[in-house]
């Protein structure tokens, strides 16, 4: 068995188009997972094995595979997971970086950061992972990799140090220089196997020594040892100190190295495997994981040791037509076995999982057993959700959820036909098990079913996938805005519900004041200013519990309320006839009549859209942002393409990629990523 030492769980993270695939399918081919190469551009990668990923050229589902690294002395096992791009398949990376020690992430040499490159830093920032980043396609026309490094500082605010340096640009791209070890590799073969060691050319030396000094001097402030020999005597330091305190200071996340390649031209992607292996954390690297006991709510921790108790955490379901259900897992202590009964933290029950499978991206391998800081597939789970902790019954443990973001459109549905409701039905369930950013939903008025999603490309794989996989045939309305309310004044309010039938009554008096919260944060804020046992101290979670599940519709168009800070501070009870129920109840009917003197607005989501076109479209799409009610943010010229940054509405960018090609003959490009809610302007009509 390997130590935990020699264990990699990593993520492929970037903007759409930076080369992820490409990077993880080189990466399987030189560890020997796999004996061809595939390319996106020509559907036969083994990672987008899905049907739609291979049509569209991009990654939609996060796949994961396990692969072997020789390093040094050591075989290390690395579990890559490669996640979509594009920002309507986010909650994929969301998912995937919960349960990941390490990342690479990839950026193009010529387009450097991204808004989803943004995006995803910034998730990868609220997990604490570290990272290395790859500056991909650096035989690109127009590849400048110290630009890229520099927008990395300023825009992400990241300390990344180069460990390399690129020997050429574009077309003259030949290798790297190693800085820390002070030699050149250059690639002389076309599937880029073999490649040679050789010293530095003459004319980059003074450079790639002005590159190492800077790697020592940030290295030296976080190594108090390397510190000390660099301001005395840095010639004194040595390779070994060097590798050594670069992967503290990475896993610390106080630096992150940058690496460099061009994957399709299948170079430099050893080096990048070496990297994954010498800086990247193993399981053991990483802090304990905290959780509480579902049954007492005691905080448990739990370390990377498979001699301990079980616990795992499910961060995806998959419906596979070989295995059936299959819960994709995460194990952060103890070995578990086929067979093995485990408890479900959500549920309280207990599941046995009847077969082990190591993941191979769409193909399975059966194992015996799988253990601390190892990801793998469980068979026979059933009422397993994504984000559900799995644990040992006599040691149970409930480790923290993953967090989605809400859908921002959707979309009513129904099915062609009378006789396919109810295929419909199951179909729209095994989907929402699979993707839990799916929301269906059924209309109050209409009594349309509703699906909603992240974008209209995320609603349009999932229809696709009901047409092809479930065949369902569907009929789809015009689009729906997830908007929401807010309240623009504060209203204090009493509210008394007063009920008698004969016999035993109800009776709940409160006063609240009601308004939003500081700053607009979103969800309710409640706060209990009670004095003297006005209303006991069992009623007040119930008054809670009614504002809770009131504001989920507003006064004004029966949308959520986005944020509500109630301040309930005084109320009166009934000796004998007042109960939980009736000050639920009476939460309810005092939002309703608080609600409408709050004078509420709506809010609409607001996309941040940025657009790389040639100069001579910029007036026409500008124009046409401001149409669109865009309020233009920035325009600069990249690399003579003008870059135009725009806040937009998401009500009004409804087929906007298609008009955009045509404003542009094509040439212009668009990437769409999620804002803010802002206030919709009282002109403005709200269908």
């Amino acid at each position: 068995m390997k130590r935990l030492q020699q264990y990699r769980n990593i993520g492929i993270m970037a903007h759409v188009d930076a080369g992820k695939t490409t990077v993880t399918e080189r990466m399987l081919y030189y560890t020997g997972f796999i004996h061809r190469l595939g390319n996106v551009d020509d559907g036969n990668t083994v990672m987008d094995s899905d049907p739609q990923e291979e049509k569209r050229g991009i990654t939609i589902s996060s796949a994961a595979i396990t692969t072997y690294w020789k390093y040094l002395d050591d075989t290390y096992q690395i579990n890559i997971i490669d996640t979509p791009g594009h920002v309507d398949f986010a909650a994929e990376v969301e998912r995937s970086l919960r349960v990941l020690d390490g990342a690479v992430a990839v950026f193009c040499a010529k387009s450097g950061v991204q808004p989803q490159s943004e995006t995803v830093w910034r998730q990868a920032n609220r997990y604490n992972i570290p990272r290395i980043v790859l500056i991909n396609k650096m035989d690109r026309q127009g590849a400048q990799f110290m630009r890229v490094v520099n927008e990395i500082k300023q825009k992400l605010h990241a300390n990344v140090v180069p460990v390399q340096m690129p020997i050429g640009a574009e077309d003259a791209f030949s290798g790297i220089i190693d800085l820390i070890e002070m030699k050149a590799l250059l690639w002389n073969s076309d599937d880029g196997k073999n490649y040679e060691v050789a010293t530095i050319p003459a004319h980059l030396l003074a450079e790639a020594e002005q590159h190492r000094n800077h790697l020592l001097e940030e290295l030296s402030l976080t190594n108090e040892a390397l510190f000390d020999q660099f301001t005395t005597d840095a010639a004194t330091i040595t390779v070994e100190s060097i590798y050594e305190a670069l992967r503290a200071a990475t896993i610390s996340r106080q630096l992150v190295p940058v690496v460099c390649g061009a994957a399709y031209k299948n170079k430099g992607v050893q080096p990048l495997l070496n990297a994954v292996v010498q800086y990247l954390p193993s399981p053991v690297d990483i802090p304990a994981v905290t959780g509480i006991d579902p049954f007492n709510e005691e905080p448990v921790t739990v370390q990377t040791d498979r001699d301990a108790a079980f616990a795992g955490l499910a961060f995806k379901i998959i419906t596979n037509d070989y295995t059936g259900r299959l819960a994709l897992v995460r194990v952060y202590s103890g070995t578990l076995n086929q067979g093995d009964a485990l408890v479900n933290g959500r549920t309280g029950k207990k599941v046995r999982v009847s077969r082990l499978l190591r993941i191979m991206s769409d193909k399975y391998e059966t194992v015996e057993q799988i253990g601390a800081g190892d990801i793998g597939a469980l068979v026979g789970l059933k009422d397993v959700r994504t984000g559900d902790t799995l644990s040992d019954p006599e040691h149970p443990v409930l480790l923290e959820n993953i967090h989605f973001p809400e859908p921002m459109i959707g979309y009513s549905i129904e099915a062609k036909t009378g006789k396919e409701s109810g295929k419909l039905s199951e179909a729209l369930s095994s989907l929402l098990e699979e993707d839990p950013t799916l929301v269906v939903e059924t209309d109050k008025e209409t009594g349309q079913t509703i699906l909603k999603g992240m974008g209209e490309l995320h609603l349009e794989v999932v229809l696709e996938k009901l047409a092809t996989e479930y065949e369902v045939a569907v009929n789809k309305g015009k689009p729906q805005i997830a908007y929401k309310e807010i309240f623009t004044q504060p209203v204090l309010h009493k509210e008394v519900f007063k009920k008698q039938n004969g016999g035993s009554g109800s009776f709940a008096e409160i006063h609240f004041e009601l308004s939003t919260r500081e700053q607009d944060a979103p969800g309710l804020e409640f706060i209990n200013e009670i004095k003297g046992g006005a209303i006991p101290k069992e009623f007040i979670a119930s008054v809670n519990k009614g504002f809770e599940t009131a504001m989920q519709t507003g006064a004004l168009a029966g949308y959520p309320v986005n944020s509500m800070r109630v301040r309930l501070f005084d109320g009166a009870i009934h000796e004998k006839d007042s109960s939980a129920q009736d000050f639920e109840q009476v939460a309810g009917m005092g939002f309703k009549a608080a609600a409408v003197k709050a004078v509420p607005r709506l809010l609409e989501p607001v996309m941040l859209v940025e657009v790389s076109t040639p100069d001579e479209y910029t007036g026409a799409i500008t124009g046409d942002l401001n149409r669109r009610r865009g309020i233009i943010r920035g325009i600069e010229m990249k690399d003579n393409v003008q870059c135009i940054k725009a806040e937009v509405p998401l009500s009004e960018l409804f087929g906007y990629i298609m008009t955009l090609r045509s404003l542009s003959s094509g040439r212009a490009g668009a990437s769409i990523t999620f804002h803010n809610y802002q206030m919709v302007p009282g002109n403005i009509t709200v269908t």
